[in-house]
């Protein structure tokens, strides 16, 4: 094997390793299985995929890049608190894609299409009623892949996907709150309802709304959790595209000095 050959194998085996790593470490703080303020070791994390500090090292920039991480020099490498501005972004692409994905799949949608929507309605009804958030949260999922799907768009999930992680960890925080769980489903009742009927007007004018209460929400939830939040909370409560961003740094806690938590890798301080 030429030199040229090994090197990109050597290459394709160190990108692996960075998206693994990356993407279960994205999952943990999205779901905010990690959370605010845990402490990342970059050994203990090497250790246990038995990797170098090299690709772990790559993970930790990109998910300092996208705002997950705060990687902090002679110190240590922290989740980074919830950007409120950032949530705002999330939610601007959110909204202008999602809408559209409804016009179209109300114009689109077939009878085996409305069977499957009412199916995932029903499995979200169980989830509720079995005090299940974490289903619920797969399901109200599945639902808005479904219908871009529908649309002919279901790449433009993935796109949807990527952008809101911040939005993703302020819902996260949210799901044993069934109240906020009953009104998601009769939110997602009217978009089925209206896509099932081919009211393209009426989807839009629901999915709006269900995003709109989604992100109306959230000054409560960082209100209750204020800990975990940078940004200003009284801009959350106002509607995207009528707010101004605020600077966060001055707001911007300093990383605590450890974390207690056990049971997931990269836990300790470096």
């Amino acid at each position: 094997m030429s030199n040229e050959i090994h090197s990109n194998v050597r290459a394709l085996g160190r990108r692996v390793g960075v998206d693994q790593i990356y993407q279960e470490l994205r999952e943990q703080i999205v779901t905010v299985s990690l959370r605010p303020g845990d402490a990342l070791s970059e050994a203990r994390i090497a250790e246990t995929y038995g990797v170098s500090r090299t690709p772990v090292r790559e993970a930790f920039r990109r998910l300092a890049d996208e705002g997950f991480l705060q990687v902090v020099p002679q110190v240590g490498s922290f989740v980074a608190p919830i950007d409120l501005g950032n949530v705002r972004d999330n939610h601007f692409v959110r909204e202008t894609l999602e809408c559209r994905i409804v016009e179209l799949a109300a114009q689109k949608i077939d009878d085996t299409q409305r069977a499957e929507l009412a199916r995932n309605l029903m499995a979200q009804a169980r989830a509720m009623a079995g005090g299940d958030p974490e289903e619920f949260f797969r399901e109200d999922e599945a639902m808005h892949r479904m219908l871009a799907r529908i649309a002919g768009h279901e790449r433009a999930w993935q796109v949807i996907h990527d952008a809101k992680g911040q939005l993703d960890r302020v819902r996260r925080l949210s799901l044993a709150d069934t109240g906020r769980s009953r009104q998601r489903m009769r939110e997602h009742k009217a978009i089925v309802g209206c896509v099932a009927a081919g009211d393209t007007t009426g989807a839009s004018r629901a999915m709006r709304e269900h995003l709109e209460s989604i992100f109306g929400a959230i000054a409560n939830i960082a209100a209750e959790n204020a800990h975990y939040f940078v940004g200003s909370q009284e801009s959350a409560s106002q509607q995207p595209g009528t707010v101004r961003r605020e600077a966060a740094a001055s707001a911007e806690p300093a990383p605590p000095a450890a974390s207690t938590q056990r049971g997931r890798p990269g836990t300790r301080p470096r």
